[in-house]
């Protein structure tokens, strides 16, 4: 474990098939994955892993049945309420990136609070996307340029100047990349962030991926040989 990623994110998916594997709800598979964002995050911070992002909601989940997605949202405020404390504790600073125009005022209250209550930790910066989409994402950025820079200021513009207008400014590209459930796709999460990211695909559903299955995916990681298109 000498080659610890930097940044990990995790496409958390199976909730909804858990549950209904179980004769439940998909609401109850939502909860149930609390458990593994909790677990996860530990397993990231004691590795030390710097950054840990998760794809909570996208925007094409708002599509889902009004009722799942109420209930998501209460996970998501019900969440934020339980763990600050943890999150203080432990040096880890939250984040929320995403349209966050389409999320309810009580939400982005609650978001707005707990961001800045974190903002001083430095153990581990943990990043919810919610309300996100890659091309969502490509697409304000391109507009925050056009608006700030004008049509003339873009044209010298690199890659490096225009990443500074995605919502992840700041934030290093994701050097793994987690899916669960044996889906192996990237279902439009960080399409511009994820050009060099190695993927790594759990049969797992995101209920069952804990902390042994995380720190597999890390020790997968530490055997690929990572070239950026050079000749090593």
């Amino acid at each position: 474990m000498n080659r610890i990623p930097q940044h990990v994110s995790i496409i958390m998916d199976g909730n909804g098939r858990w549950a209904q594997a179980r004769g439940r709800e998909r609401v109850f598979g939502h909860a149930a994955g609390v458990e593994s964002v909790r677990a996860c995050s530990e397993a990231a911070a004691e590795a030390g892993v710097k950054y840990l992002s998760l794809y909570a909601f996208s925007e094409e989940n708002w599509n889902r049945p009004e009722s799942e997605i109420h209930r998501l949202m209460e996970l998501m405020m019900e969440a934020i309420r339980n763990e600050t404390k943890t999150l203080l504790k432990n040096g880890i600073r939250l984040r929320v990136l995403g349209n966050r125009a389409r999320l309810d005022e009580s939400l982005n209250r609650a978001i707005d609070a707990v961001e800045e209550e974190t903002a001083s930790g430095s153990r581990m910066t943990l990043v919810i996307f919610l309300s996100y989409s890659g091309k969502w994402d490509i697409l304000q950025a391109a507009r925050r340029a056009v608006a700030e820079r004008g049509a003339e200021g873009i044209a010298d513009m690199d890659q490096e100047a225009f990443s500074q207008y995605l919502v992840t400014a700041g934030i290093p590209d994701p050097d793994l990349l987690i899916r669960t459930s044996g889906e192996q796709r990237i279902s439009n999460y960080l399409l511009w962030q994820c050009a060099y990211t190695e993927f790594y695909f759990s049969p797992l559903l995101w209920p069952d991926f804990g902390k042994e299955a995380f720190r597999e995916a890390l020790e997968e990681y530490a055997r690929r040989d990572r070239r950026y298109g050079k000749v090593k």
